[in-house]
């Protein structure tokens, strides 16, 4: 998630501070009271924000959700776990959503969700979005809760990466098991199979391959817990690659008839030479019968169904509608009512009645679909969760509870103009940019800000830059331009190589453009945009003719341009083109001087508008890291500040 804070004018940086202080309240506070005193880490002391709180301003349509789970007992009870905003809570169906664990849960990443059925009060949150982008936020273990949410405690596996599945046993609330993919950035330990029977105070991991392939997916045989079924693959995220899949002598299902202690494969049916990420269900009303969605090469994958308890397998659907993106959807649940009753998770939300054989699909509100939870007493009452929220049915998916109340969204960037109240611009993930008020204002007729917003130009991704005034918005949408007028509601496009990058090699790419492309307007004439690939881009005129500032400004180390998706499924939709400028800025204080990062490493500065560049990048850097963010200093010339990471290259997780 790329986070970024325009700061349009030195004025409105001046001004900010002036409302930090004046916002703090009590007595006047001197400049040296502000200072951190003894601590070369810290520039302002804490006590300088102690009175500052955050509000809300929205916007309050849903994100991406990849944990969830119902209350049985209480039919109208679900928890949604988003891959960035921590957990929500409902108590009437979707009608109102309120978020859960703040403040003690130490990541907002959700992986999955399980509620004890034997005691509704007792909540498990493991953490890790498991539907795994480059984006992604890594987990920090398992969370409990013995008050339905109200208070949850750290229960373990710190290290464990991404939890995809956590499952408590249905008689014995202490007994719970976690299925671990481990880091999506590099090889580690920390992944396969964990159990505890102690509540969470000690685990043990019973189901291990080797350090790349982890646990995906866990159920439980709700009448007899002593059998289960788990599923391992190999999946990891770089800045130029998917790594979703592998050998299927190490990837595969596995099952345990002794509450999970030990395991065997079960492969009979399965496709015998790679194998990649694995989603299972069993069908309640009848236990032998296992269903199992696929990644596999070709038409190997898709709609497995097992009638012997996972013995054999049959593939009964390998239609493209079920699998696309299998690295990211790929999900089934069964009926808990009858064993032919099936439903899949994709781009679109499918159902079938005849045992996966054929499916209609059913309209949702948002597409992108993660799976669902069905009610067992009731399996017309469901919770359904995509890339746009939760969403709640009482009647089987004829109608749905709004996904436009539960703001936990992921936004790539943040922009702000210098109107007063001045207004918000931001690109949510999988949906679109939004033009956010600060504040309500009264003419609106609108209680909260939040509930009140409108589309701009561009995309999901951005970026967006707004002119200071607000009238104009510019927006970028992987490697295409848009100029928004916020007064005629008109908007035009421009492309500066008219060159889609879906589907193309990235060597066959004339212009490196990332999926979140940079969009900048000088601070000292708005008439000149910035846009950038490999190399950077300039527009005098708005946008209508382009000239290029720069040479490849990027390392642009061959081994890592290559097609996206291994070793099974292609995806090439931009989010891995390497070696491209990530983040740009013109310094507000000298016209011309301009600083570029590259999300391969190198960072250049021109100090002649474009005319010559010098790599300035940090001798200490290591290499490879994404320059996510370059700042300028408002206060003096010649300096800039540069956010940098590594763990899409090297499985660094050390800030830089």
């Amino acid at each position: 998630m790329k986070i970024h804070l325009c700061k349009s004018t030195p004025a409105l940086a001046a001004a900010a501070l002036l409302a930090v202080l004046l916002s703090a309240g009590g007595a006047p506070t001197t400049p040296a009271a502000l200072l951190a005193q003894g601590d070369a880490n810290q520039i302002v002391a804490p006590q300088a924000f102690a009175d500052l709180k955050w509000r809300n301003v929205g916007a309050s349509r849903g994100g991406r959700v990849t944990g969830f789970a119902g209350v049985r007992q209480q039919p109208h009870t679900f928890y949604a776990g988003a891959s960035g905003g921590g957990v929500w809570k409902t108590d009437d169906a979707g009608i109102t959503w309120y978020p859960v664990g703040d403040g003690q849960i130490t990541t907002g990443s959700i992986g999955s969700i399980d509620v004890a059925l034997s005691n509704p009060d007792q909540v498990w949150v493991g953490t890790g979005s498991a539907a795994i982008r480059s984006n992604v936020i890594i987990g920090r273990g398992v969370f409990k809760s013995t008050d339905a949410g109200r208070n949850f405690r750290f229960a373990g596996l710190k290290e464990a990466g991404q939890i995809g599945a956590i499952r408590v046993h249905p008689t014995n609330p202490d007994i719970v098991w976690a299925a671990a993919s481990g880091s999506p950035f590099g090889p580690t330990e920390e992944r396969g199979v964990f159990k505890t029977t102690d509540g969470g105070t000690t685990w043990r991991k019973t189901l291990y391959v080797d350090t790349e392939h982890g646990a995906r997916d866990l159920e439980v045989d709700w009448q007899n817990p002593d059998v289960l079924y788990a599923a391992t693959y190999r999946g990891f995220r770089k800045g130029w690659d998917i790594i979703s899949g592998g050998p299927a002598d190490k990837g595969g299902i596995w099952k345990s008839v002794d509450g999970g202690e030990t395991w065997k494969k079960v492969s009979a049916g399965l496709p015998s030479t790679l194998i990649g990420k694995i989603d299972l269900d069993i069908a309640r009303s009848s236990p032998q019968v296992v269903y199992a969605m696929i990644e596999a090469p070709g038409p190997e994958g898709g709609l497995f169904r097992s009638n012997d308890a996972g013995e054999s397998w049959s593939l009964i659907n390998n239609s493209t509608q079920l699998r696309q993106r299998p690295f990211y959807f790929n999900y089934v649940n069964a009926s808990p009512r009858d064993q032919n009753t099936v439903f899949v998770s994709a781009l679109l939300f499918h159902k079938s009645t005849d045992g996966g054989k054929t499916f209609t699909t059913i309209t949702t509100p948002h597409v992108d679909n993660h799976g669902m939870w069905i009610n067992p007493d009731n399996p017309d009452i469901f919770l359904q969760v995509n890339d746009g929220g939760a969403n709640v049915t009482l009647n089987g998916g004829r109608s749905w509870s709004s996904i436009l109340n539960q703001p936990h969204a992921e936004y790539y960037m943040v922009a702000v103009d210098d109107q007063y109240p001045y207004r918000l611009y931001v690109p949510q993930q999988d949906n679109t940019t939004l033009i956010v008020p600060s504040v309500s204002p009264v003419s609106w007729g609108l209680d909260h800000p939040a509930q009140f917003w409108v589309q701009a130009s561009g995309c999901e991704t951005g970026g967006i830059w707004p002119r200071r005034d607000g009238t104009v918005i510019w927006g970028a949408c992987k490697g295409e331009l848009g100029r928004y007028n916020v007064v005629t509601g008109q908007e035009k496009h421009y492309w500066i190589y008219p060159q889609n990058r879906y589907g193309h090699d990235p060597d066959e790419i004339k212009y490196r453009f990332p999926r979140q492309t940079v969009v900048y307007l000088s601070p000292h004439d708005e008439r000149v945009v910035y846009q950038a690939s490999h190399v950077l881009h300039r527009s005098t005129d708005e946008g209508v003719t382009w000239d290029i500032l720069s040479p490849d400004l990027t390392a642009r180390e061959p081994e890592f341009q290559i097609v996206p998706g291994n070793p099974i499924t292609r995806d090439i939709t931009g989010e891995e083109v390497y070696s491209t400028i990530y983040s740009m800025v013109e310094s507000r204080l000298e016209r011309g001087v301009l600083w570029v990062g590259a999300n391969d490493g190198p960072v250049h500065v021109s100090r002649d508008n474009g005319k010559t560049w010098k790599n300035v990048t940090p001798k200490g850097l290591p290499p490879g890291g994404r320059v996510q963010n370059i700042e300028d200093s408002p206060h003096r010339k010649g300096s800039a500040y540069i956010a940098v990471y590594r763990y899409l290259r090297e499985h660094d997780l050390k800030p830089y």
